[in-house]
């Protein structure tokens, strides 16, 4: 390494330091939401009354700014803080699904499963193997945020490497590149949806294809691997190497399959896969009542779509129990109880955080400032007449920042598409090309905003591992994961946009065509 690299490494170093300093000086993530809280309850009576025009396929829409320190928005909030703390999406997802993985991490299931990984894996290509898991797991919904973020520890542990660099890793391919995936899933017809109505605003006949954007999501695939990969190697895992491990799961270090954990794996892959055999057959039938009324298994109204958390809970809970029995880790239900139990006493913290993030976001969402931010950032891009090219990269630039406010991928894209489609219409470019625009821009700052409901259990979980883990410290992980996707990653989107590539089925760049 030259004195001029070592310069730079040490001054990027220096820089993510501070940036983890800072972060560990804000308060505790609970305290965080309730401060925010406390912002949009001022925020939106300050802004009261405020009124502005969202548009839509059904013509503008007039919203206003709605005073959360109102007498009747007050009761109403202290009405619905129950069922707004149990009914946020976030919660039963994490709960139910970590049910059934502590089960299998319990009996020692996993650990056995990671064993046999790492005997067939190349110590140099775990990292790629990783973030390839970790994009694929988008096709299962939110089941990455609550399966492979914890095992990208666990695995790199196992390794002799800092599991905080396997927890970045899963993190940066689960959450930073939500949006590259080479199969398809069901947020491709959600967001399909919206864009189809946005343009339509202009053109009542123009319709959008689901995959219009698959050939660049798949390419994208490759993009967020390779810039993940050299990421978590040459800077993240580099600078842990002084971070000592203090927390409790050590006993994920691993040797050899004992006999019993080999005849242990055996049985309980071989139940897990025949119970994915028999979701395969079952939803294979045109008229399985797993698919939607039309026939669509990835539709987000297919039975077995809004059943993934359901299916990760059994198809870990099973085979888990048969492999304590098979291998002798457990002797009775006692035992399954047990793993379910302490699985659930990992998640308190996380109950604390999820609660007052819940109350934010519901309040948050009834002021409508998420929306007024919007339509004012749109407002002011339209102003300003820049080129399409520029406007696109503009557009990418607007969704990140919205994005550390408002975290739901569909949510942003209900607001900002009928703003952004139209407005790109008339420049000539095609609604797939917003489209794809505003996956770059909703997948790069994900990791970095503590408002994202699930940055606090990526907290708990690093914490397992180093206990004084804070705010900064996950900040400091995931920051050069997300400007470097949020550089790159729109560099690549006009690079692939000026070689004409395919954006997907039925895609255009241009509008007319």
């Amino acid at each position: 390494m030259t004195e001029a690299e070592a310069a730079s490494g040490s001054g990027v170093q220096r820089f993510l330091g501070a940036v983890e300093r800072l972060g560990n000086k804000l308060p505790d993530p609970a305290m965080l939401f309730l401060y925010a809280l406390l912002i949009v309850w001022l925020l939106s009576w300050l802004f009261s009354g405020h009124q502005f025009s969202v548009p839509s396929l059904d013509g503008a829409r007039e919203l206003s700014v709605s005073n959360q320190l109102s007498g009747q928005s007050l009761a109403t909030f202290l009405s619905q803080m129950v069922k707004t703390f149990t009914g946020f999406a976030p919660l039963g997802v994490v709960l139910v699904a970590m049910l059934g993985v502590g089960v299998a991490e319990h009996t020692g299931f996993i650990n056995a499963g990671l064993k046999a990984l790492l005997s067939i894996t190349p110590q140099q290509l775990l990292t790629p193997m990783l973030l390839l898991v970790a994009i694929v797991s988008h096709t299962a919904a939110d089941a990455g945020y609550v399966l492979v973020i914890p095992l990208g520890g666990v695995i790199f542990y196992a390794a002799g490497r800092h599991p905080l660099a396997g927890i970045a890793c899963a993190f940066a391919g689960v959450s930073g590149g939500f949006s590259a995936n080479f199969i398809p899933s069901g947020i491709d017809p959600l967001l399909q949806g919206f864009t189809q109505s946005a343009a339509q605003i202009l053109d009542a006949s123009r319709e959008v294809n689901p995959l219009s954007n698959w050939a660049f999501t798949s390419a994208s695939s490759l993009l967020v691997i390779a810039v993940g990969w050299f990421l978590t190697d040459k800077v993240i895992e580099p600078r842990l190497r002084g971070t000592p491990i203090d927390g409790g799961e050590t006993e994920a270090k691993m040797s050899g399959l004992t006999p019993e954990e080999r005849r242990g794996l055996t049985a309980g892959l071989l139940v897990m896969a025949l119970g994915i055999a028999a979701l395969v057959f079952a939803a294979y039938p045109e008229d399985s009542p797993l698919r939607a009324p039309n026939g669509d298994i990835t539709a987000f109204s297919a039975p077995i779509m809004q059943s993934i958390v359901p299916l990760i809970f059994l198809l870990f809970i099973i085979p888990g129990t048969v492999y304590g029995y098979v291998a002798g880790t457990v002797s009775n239900h006692r035992d399954i109880i047990a793993g379910m139990s302490q699985s659930m006493g990992t998640m308190a913290y996380y109950l604390v955080m999820i609660f007052f993030c819940a109350q934010f976001t519901y309040a948050f969402a009834q002021s409508n400032l998420g929306a007024l931010l919007a339509v004012q950032g749109a407002e002011v891009l339209k102003a300003m007449a820049l080129p399409g090219s520029v406007t696109l990269l503009g557009i990418i630039l607007l969704t990140a920042l919205v994005n550390l406010l408002v975290g739901s991928a569909s949510g942003k894209w209900a607001l900002l598409a009928p703003i952004f489609v139209p407005i790109l219409m008339q420049l000539g470019l095609s609604p797939e090309l917003t489209q794809a625009a505003y996956r770059v821009g909703d997948s790069s700052t994900n990791i970095i905003t503590p408002l994202m409901p699930y940055f606090p259990l990526v907290v708990a979980y690093c914490q397992r591992w180093v206990s004084s883990t804070g705010i900064g410290t996950v900040t400091a992980l995931m920051l050069p994961f997300s400007l470097a996707f949020l550089v790159l990653w729109s560099l690549f989107l006009l690079a692939y946009w000026a070689l004409g590539l395919p954006l997907g089925l039925a895609a255009s760049y241009t509008y007319p065509p």
